[in-house]
């Protein structure tokens, strides 16, 4: 893999699966840049990685406020000289009826989830163009393709995360700029050992999912030799969104 040396936005690393993806590519020698909106898992994230010998620095970021984007962004840029790779990982869910969902909560999440995404995306690009290129990982979730009740905002959100990608792609192909999408199914971020059996016998693979299977997928995807894969999602769920079900 080469990431060594590498300038790495991470959106939203302060804990779960952002923390990891940003543990895994500062254990491969990137420089990481963590931009996380809650301070204090942001300073735990960055002692986190730093005990384990990584680069990294923290620059505390709501993606869903323009102005800060643009501020994180031209900070690490001013920083390090350039932008190789934008995880863009940020994103939270309110689960409740449709009925019952305020316009606020719905901006809230699509906000975040979905316009944060693009302008961490854009901002990078103005930047990534000026040195030959670099990577866009979107996080979006088997939820842009499957649904449980009370999901509306958080499916829309991701489900316009996929559609972003294949877009993105599109655009900044001319400026050597890979854009490509992972949707997480379940990925356990608390304590695994809680899990009972029948959570882990519903996916073909025989177990849920940890964050290193995401971290990985985004060291796959933003090495320089798999230049060849753009504009696409990938599903890293255990292979449950392939898996029949017929209810009793």
């Amino acid at each position: 893999m080469g990431h060594s040396g590498k300038v790495v936005i991470v959106t939203g690393a302060g804990s779960g699966i952002g923390r990891c993806v940003a543990a895994a590519f500062a254990a491969v020698g990137a420089r990481v840049v963590i931009a996380e909106r809650n301070n204090v898992t942001g300073e735990d994230a960055v002692r986190y990685i730093r005990e384990q010998g990584g680069e990294v620095s923290f620059i505390m970021t709501d993606v869903s406020v323009p102005g800060q984007v643009t501020a994180m962004v031209r900070a690490t840029a001013e920083k390090y000289g350039v932008i190789d790779i934008v995880i863009n990982n940020a994103g939270f869910g309110i689960w409740k009826s449709p009925l019952d969902l305020t316009v606020e909560e719905w901006d809230s999440v699509v906000n975040t989830n979905l316009r944060g995404a693009f302008l961490c995306a854009r901002e990078a690009a103005r930047f990534m163009k000026e040195h030959g290129g670099g990577s866009v990982v979107n996080i979006a979730s088997t939820r842009a393709f499957m649904s449980e009740a009370g999901s509306e905002a958080y499916a829309a959100s991701k489900g316009g995360v996929v559609a972003l990608t294949h877009a993105l792609a599109a655009s900044l192909a001319h400026s050597h700029i890979r854009v490509n999408c992972i949707s997480p199914g379940w990925i356990e971020t608390g304590d695994y050992s809680t899990l009972r059996e029948p959570d882990h016998s519903q996916h073909f693979s025989g177990r849920v999912g940890r964050p290193e299977d995401i971290a990985r997928a985004c060291l796959f995807l933003t090495d320089d030799d798999n230049e060849f894969i753009n504009g696409e999602n990938i599903i890293i769920d255990g292979g449950m969104t392939r898996k029949m079900i017929y209810e009793p």
